[in-house]
C-alpha cells in the first residue's frame, strides 16, 4: 500500500507581522561578527594627550596668527612663533642628529637674569641653537635663551627678522643689560668669528674673548656669569682651508673649505652627526662688588679670564673622557 505524501510549499521569506517560535540560528554576516566581537579583540585607533596637545597647540596658533592676538616684546621677540615654529624643527637636530647630553642645566637659575658664556666653532653657528633648545628644554622652567648675535646676522635679509623673532639681539652692552636687568637669560659668545672660523687643527682651543664687555654687563646688572663648555660641535664642519677673495666679494668674515664643501655642493653643507655634550658650569656670582668698582679693568681683565679658564678647562676634561666624535 502506497503512503501519500502531501507537498509543502517553504516560503522564501518569513511573512511579516509573524515572528517564529523557533530561535534564529541563521548566520550573521561577516561584518556584523566583526562588530559583535570582544571589546579586547576590537583594534580602534588611539588619541593620545600628547596628539591632543600638538593639535591644539597647532590651532591656536593658526587662530592667534589669523586674529592677531599675540605678542612681541620690545625687542622683536616672539615667544609663540619660537615654541610653535622654530623650536621643533631645532629639536629633532638635537635630539636625533646631534643626540646632544646636557649637564648641569641646574647651575641656571629658575628665575632671574643670567649671563651664559659659551665657547664657539664649527663653521656655522649651530652650537648657539643648540644651546637654546637645551635651555629651553631641559630646564625645569624651560625658559629662552636671548643670544647676542653679531651684526652680520641683522644684516643678512630673512634671517635678521628670523633672528629677532627667536629672541636674539644686537651683542652690545645696552641690549644685553636692559634683557639682564629684566630678568632674561642671555647667551653670548665671545670669541667671534674667530672662534666659529678657526681651522680644524686648533678645534678646542679658546680665542681672545674680547674686551669682557660682557663682563661689564653682568657687574652693572648683578646677575650671575654661567660658564658653558660645547663639545662636539668643532667636528661638524672640519674648516681645513679659506678661500678669502670669494669670502670679501660675497662680504662673509671668511668662506670655508671642508673635505665636502664645497665638493659635493650642497650636500657638503650637511653637518656630520658628531655627539654631543653641552655642560654648564658652576655659576660665577658678580653681586658682591662695590659700585666703585665696576668699571674696574683689572676687575673685568679678572672675571673674564675666569670665565675662560672654566670653559677651557672643562673642554679638556670632556675630550679625555670621550671614545670618539660620533658615540661620545
Amino acid at each position: 500500500m502506497t503512503t501519500s505524501v502531501e507537498a509543502q510549499v517553504i516560503p522564501l521569506r518569513r511573512p511579516q507581522g509573524k515572528q517564529s517560535s523557533t530561535p534564529n540560528t541563521t548566520t550573521k554576516p561577516a561584518d556584523a561578527a566583526v562588530v559583535n566581537l570582544p571589546t579586547k579583540l576590537r583594534v580602534e585607533p588611539e588619541e593620545t594627550p600628547e596628539m591632543d596637545d600638538a593639535l591644539s597647540r597647532v590651532l591656536r596658533f593658526v587662530r592667534n596668527r589669523l586674529t592677531g592676538d599675540y605678542t612681541v616684546d620690545e625687542f622683536g621677540f616672539d615667544r609663540e612663533l619660537t615654541d610653535a615654529l622654530l623650536l621643533p624643527p631645532l629639536r629633532m637636530l638635537y635630539e636625533k642628529w646631534f643626540r646632544v647630553t646636557t649637564l648641569g642645566i641646574d647651575n641656571i637659575p629658575k628665575d632671574g637674569g643670567a649671563l651664559i658664556v659659551c665657547n664657539h666653532s664649527g663653521t656655522l653657528p649651530l652650537d648657539a641653537v643648540m644651546t637654546a633648545v637645551a635651555v629651553h628644554d631641559e630646564h625645569p622652567a624651560h625658559r629662552h635663551l636671548r643670544m647676542l648675535g653679531a651684526d652680520l646676522v641683522f644684516r643678512t635679509p630673512l634671517l635678521g627678522s628670523l633672528a629677532r623673532k627667536s629672541g636674539q639681539t644686537l651683542a652690545c652692552n645696552p641690549d644685553a643689560e636692559r634683557l639682564l636687568s629684566s630678568g632674561e637669560v642671555v647667551g653670548v659668545w665671545p670669541e667671534g668669528f674667530k672662534g666659529i672660523g678657526k681651522p680644524f687643527s686648533a678645534r678646542y682651543k679658546l680665542q681672545r674673548f674680547g674686551r669682557g664687555g660682557f663682563v661689564a654687563a653682568a657687574l652693572r646688572t648683578g646677575v650671575p656669569i654661567v660658564p658653558c663648555s660645547i663639545v662636539g660641535a668643532e667636528e661638524i664642519y672640519p674648516k681645513i682651508g679659506d678661500l678669502k677673495p670669494l669670502a670679501r666679494l660675497l662680504g662673509l668674515p671668511y668662506f670655508p673649505v671642508t673635505p665636502l664643501f664645497p665638493l659635493l655642493g650642497p650636500l657638503g653643507a650637511i653637518p656630520l652627526p658628531t655627539k654631543w655634550t653641552i655642560e654648564f658650569g658652576e655659576p660665577i656670582r658678580t653681586d658682591g662688588h662695590e659700585p666703585e668698582d665696576l668699571d674696574d679693568p683689572m676687575l673685568i681683565f679678572s672675571l673674564t679670564d675666569q670665565v675662560r679658564e672654566s670653559i677651557q678647562s672643562t673642554l679638556y676634561r670632556r675630550l679625555s673622557q670621550r671614545r670618539n666624535i660620533f658615540n661620545g
